[in-house]
């Protein structure tokens, strides 16, 4: 089977890519950037030039092409560049791939889109959805929430950078996935037929509150947080409230966000059930803590890496 990858250099698109390699897929990536896409042609990948903004360029992508999986999303600056990529581009996607016969199309989109079509970004996704079941292409359509790579950025570098964190003052329960699993059930959803014309919430095994994970991080990074509260209603009279599930790059998008990703603290039966229809044990998710557990190693490993080159430079001037 031969995939082509949408936003194969994104935090998602990475994962997924790597795991279909992995699992012997031949691999195309449409991308604008042919050099800092090099990676993933190192990694066995082909890359091809496409961009969702020109739509003549898309179809040549897909010459070869059996299935399709779409994890492009934009960080908009402004609502004409979003509806480019995230409507206009995405439409002429699902067009060219019906053309070239493509065999199954897996699109990422976002939980509760039906909820807040005043955001326009989620009303494009919406509509996406239903163009792409329209379409009459076999489609798998996930739904999911937040990224664990966004809460670094979030939590983790403002606790040990002194920095505050900025938080609503509701508590919200949100199931954060790492990527690496999204993007198994992804690939597994190629093997699956009985995961084809249909739509999946796509949620970790846990809800978090703000304050747990603020909480965690305080306890890996033996160093207190700084918390800010803001308002939810103050957010929702933000008209800036575009952002995307790579987690954009200002607080009011995220912020906005945590209102969007609310979903139950549990294990709920819907959850279990899903991990039953693509084969994959709760036990082989990540967990949020074994994340951050993982990252804090990581840091403080590099950090007596660095204080060790330190030393040994001192030395060698002294000698």
């Amino acid at each position: 089977m031969s995939l082509l990858i949408v936003g194969g250099s994104g935090t998602l698109g990475r994962q997924i890519v790597l795991q279909a390699l992995t699992k012997g897929y031949q691999v195309r990536c449409l991308v604008r950037n042919l050099r800092k896409a090099n990676f993933l042609k190192e990694w066995g990948a082909e890359l091809v030039y496409g961009d969702l903004t020109l739509p003549e360029t898309i179809p040549p992508c897909l010459r070869g092409i059996t299935a399709v999986i779409d994890a492009s999303t934009t960080r908009p600056y402004d609502l004409a560049a979003t509806k480019k990529v995230d409507w206009d581009g995405k439409l002429a996607l699902i067009e060219a791939a019906k053309i070239a016969n493509v065999k199954h199309f897996i699109f990422c989109s976002a939980v509760n889109v039906e909820q807040f079509s005043y955001i326009p970004l989620m009303e494009m996704k919406k509509g996406i959805e239903i163009y792409l079941k329209d379409s009459k292409i076999p489609f798998t359509i996930f739904r999911l929430t937040g990224f664990y790579q966004g809460l670094i950025e979030q939590y983790a570098i403002p606790i040990l950078e002194g920095f505050p964190i900025w938080i609503t003052n509701e508590n919200t329960c949100i199931s954060y996935m790492d990527t690496q699993d999204v993007a198994k059930f992804c690939i597994r959803a190629l093997q699956l037929p009985k995961t084809k014309n249909k739509t999946f919430l796509l949620r970790g095994p846990k809800g978090w509150l703000s304050s747990e994970i603020i909480k965690l991080c305080e306890q890996l990074a033996g160093q207190s947080a700084k918390v800010q509260q803001i308002p939810m209603f103050i957010l929702k009279l933000s008209s800036n409230i575009l952002g995307s599930f790579e987690w954009g790059q200002n607080i009011s998008d995220r912020l906005s966000f945590v209102e969007i990703l609310n979903n139950e603290d549990t294990f709920s039966k819907s959850t279990f059930d899903l991990y039953k229809i693509f084969k994959i044990d709760k036990s082989e998710i990540l967990q949020l803590d074994d994340y951050f557990l993982e990252y804090f190693i990581r840091l403080l490993k590099r950090l007596k890496d660095i204080n060790f080159e330190d030393i040994q430079k001192q030395k060698n001037l002294i000698l």
